[in-house]
């Protein structure tokens, strides 16, 4: 079954001093780069997801600053795809899905950020379109989600959406699991 891995969003304002940092994104991050070193030096099919925020009154990853450039734990190669998008689902209004289906993918291995957001919503969407999905769990990251006076620790809300995509959505493994199997 040919492969490849999808990289959602892993975009400076995320991590340390960017404008929507969150828990973990160094050590997700890390574990990414590590995963995309396996697929570099297996010549699997990389892709890069880059969001640039288009909606009114955004605060993080605008267009043209250096908070929406892909972070350099995991920052392109000549010749790797990078796809923007403006919304949670990687694959709407974007060539993703045209372009793996051109090249015959049929299992994404995911990582990302944030679990929450782009990679819950991206790994279903991917689930739906008949792709097999294997989630690097440990290369994601996510923040706090408050609603009123109740606040959901990141570590909550991370481990309530992996277990939620875990079965059905995904197969939810360490980014170290799944490059031993390459």
């Amino acid at each position: 079954m040919k492969q490849a891995l999808l990289l959602i969003d892993i975009q400076n304002d995320y991590f340390p001093g960017g404008a929507m940092e969150l828990a973990g994104s160094v050590e997700a991050g890390a574990k990414a780069g590590r995963l995309l070193e396996v697929f570099r030096r297996n010549a699997l099919d990389v892709v890069h997801v880059q969001h640039i925020s288009l909606r009114p009154g955004a605060t993080f990853f605008l267009p043209k600053t250096d908070g929406a450039r892909i972070h350099p734990c995991v920052a392109p190669l000549a010749g790797e795809t990078v796809i923007q998008k403006h919304f949670p689902n990687s694959f709407r209004e974007t060539p993703l899905l045209e372009h793996l289906r051109g090249r015959g993918i049929e299992r994404l291995v995911i990582a990302g950020m944030m679990t929450h957001m782009c990679i819950d919503t991206t790994t279903r969407a991917a689930a739906d379109l008949g792709f097999t999905c294997a989630l690097a769990g440990d290369a994601c990251a996510t923040k706090d989600l408050s609603r009123g006076a109740e606040t959901t620790t990141a570590a909550q809300v991370q481990a309530a959406f992996l277990a939620a995509l875990n079965g059905i959505f995904a197969d939810v493994r360490t980014a170290q699991e799944l490059a031993a199997a390459l």
